[in-house]
């Protein structure tokens, strides 16, 4: 059995039944610079308690894995280098070597399912990255949404892939996304994409009941919520394109791989956009944080 340290909040919030709302820990050690990054997880954390749910934010320290960070965790990972980015192949592998490690969405997943928790908030889930028929380059972050049963919260997905082909995997997978309160699924920074959401719903509770009706149906995995970003912190998509485009041709001219392209991407449309893509980035995860809140609070009157 694997050993899961939870901090004092989420040891009260369980033992009392409170919901409890799931938070990745890769937007501290990958997304932001020191002390940025802790001052905007202290925020969300916030976020997430002012809407009545408790917040988890969930890390791998020294071989341990934790469910809620206390501050001075939360410190510690913020200040630290060399930090691993786990997803589902590495996760394990970082637990039994004794490592550190912050996780991603589908690692996140994978931990919130084993500490009971069912509702998780995010920025942006991974997907298909575009020339994925030639590079293969796909996320883990979809096949962890078809097999573990967590609602993530999130402003679609990351405006840098290929969010056609981003939907058509995750419909082949039979994973249900739902775009909250819009008929169009969003591009993260940006409220709206030219693309329709395969769902909608407008409200928590409806959001709570059909994951509530999957785990009776017996079926398997998740539901994507796309939450879109407050309208008056968007950056538009057409303004966004051609500097998307743009970076994406340096990662190619420069080799950039595997994991290492999201990370080489956000930096370059930082750059790029005089650092609205990070201040856009911060509104929508502080968004998405509310909205899990309330689906997790929904979820907790529904199921006792």
């Amino acid at each position: 059995m694997i050993d899961i340290r939870h901090s004092s909040e989420v040891a009260a919030a369980r033992a009392s039944g409170k919901p409890v709302v799931a938070l990745e820990s890769t937007i501290i050690t990958h997304g932001m610079p020191y002390p940025q990054n802790i001052e905007v997880a202290a925020q969300v954390e916030q976020d997430i308690r002012d809407a009545g749910a408790v917040p988890a934010t969930i890390a791998v320290l020294e071989g341990q894995l934790h469910v809620g960070l206390e501050a001075h965790e939360l410190q510690t990972l913020g200040q630290s280098h060399g930090v691993a980015k786990l997803s589902r192949a590495d996760m394990a592998a970082c637990i039994a070597t004794g490592g550190t490690g912050a996780t991603t969405v589908a690692a996140t997943m994978i931990a919130a399912h084993r500490a009971g928790i069912e509702v998780f908030a995010t920025g942006g889930i991974g997907g298909v990255h575009k020339g994925a028929e030639t590079t293969f380059d796909i996320s883990a972050d979809l096949n962890e949404l078809a097999q573990t049963p967590v609602t993530v919260v999130a402003a679609g997905a990351k405006a840098i892939l290929d969010l056609a082909k981003t939907l058509e995997v995750l419909e082949t997978l039979g994973v249900p996304v739902i775009a909250h309160g819009q008929d169009a699924f969003p591009a993260f920074w940006s409220v709206e994409s030219p693309l329709k959401a395969p769902l909608r719903m407008d409200d928590a509770a409806t959001i709570a009941r059909a994951h509530a009706t999957r785990a009776a149906l017996g079926l398997p995995g998740g539901q994507l919520v796309a939450n879109p970003i407050p309208i008056q912190d968007q950056i538009p998509a057409e303004e966004l394109a051609p500097i998307i485009a743009q970076c994406q041709a340096d990662a190619d001219t420069h080799g950039i791989t595997g994991k290492a392209v999201t990370p080489y991407l956000l930096q370059r449309i930082f750059e790029r956009t005089g650092g609205r893509s990070l201040t856009a980035n911060i509104a929508l995860v502080r968004n998405n944080a509310r909205l899990a809140a309330n689906i997790a609070r929904s979820l907790s009157e529904i199921t006792g």
